[in-house]
């Protein structure tokens, strides 16, 4: 009679151990966690300082408050600050080449009215004058005027002209176009009623 070959248990257990985990078999199941926190929400006070990072280092300034000319060159008006370009400015003779793409471009003394292929466009007084700046606007209005180009978010509004660099600003997420207006909507108030565009062709009219 054939004998059968005795295994200790000493072998057939670490190589049946050694199957079953080649299956998973005696493998634990990870236990998995969300470990994504939800973002913070900012306060009030740190939206209005996050706003006003932006506004500063965005150079919203730039051109759209008024100039003092000091003998280091054209800085911001503080006491006018981010009011848009001044209400009953003169206009200057303007060279109508700047009309025509591919020749210069035309900028105002005071930085905040330019000249080009589009027309003329005035930079937009920004504070919370409800008449003549921001005021009467909605925080989803100015979130969908800067997601869009258009003139209060319409969709058959005029296009934001000109060197407003609103594709770029449209990159923002929703919570820094927010602290953007937070910061706008808590700056002092001045009544500045900035002239509308002009077209091309009227333009064109002007002496």
């Amino acid at each position: 009679m054939r004998k059968i070959p005795f295994f200790s248990a000493a072998i057939l257990l670490p190589v049946l151990s050694l199957s079953l985990s080649q299956y998973g078999c005696n493998e634990a199941k990870p236990v998995t966690t969300d470990t994504v926190a939800a973002p913070k929400a900012l306060s009030q006070a740190e939206l209005l300082a996050r706003g006003k990072y932006i506004i500063t280092a965005g150079g919203c300034s730039d051109c759209h408050s008024p100039k003092i000319f000091t003998a280091q060159g054209p800085v911001p008006d503080s006491t006018r600050a981010l009011s848009g370009h001044p209400e009953g400015s003169p206009n200057l003779p303007i060279d109508k080449k700047a009309l025509t793409p591919g020749n210069y471009m035309l900028m105002g003394p005071d930085i905040t009215s330019f000249v080009g292929p589009f027309g003329i466009s005035y930079a937009a007084n920004l504070t919370p004058d409800s008449a003549t700046g921001l005021g009467a606007w909605t925080e989803e209005v100015f979130i969908k005027t800067l997601r869009t180009g258009k003139h209060l978010g319409l969709e058959g509004g005029r296009p934001i002209l000109p060197p407003m660099p609103w594709q770029s600003i449209s990159l923002y997420t929703d919570e820094d176009l927010k602290a953007m207006f937070t910061y706008l909507q808590a700056i002092p108030a001045i009544k500045n009623k900035v002239p509308a565009p002009v077209s091309p062709p009227e333009v064109a009219k002007m002496k």
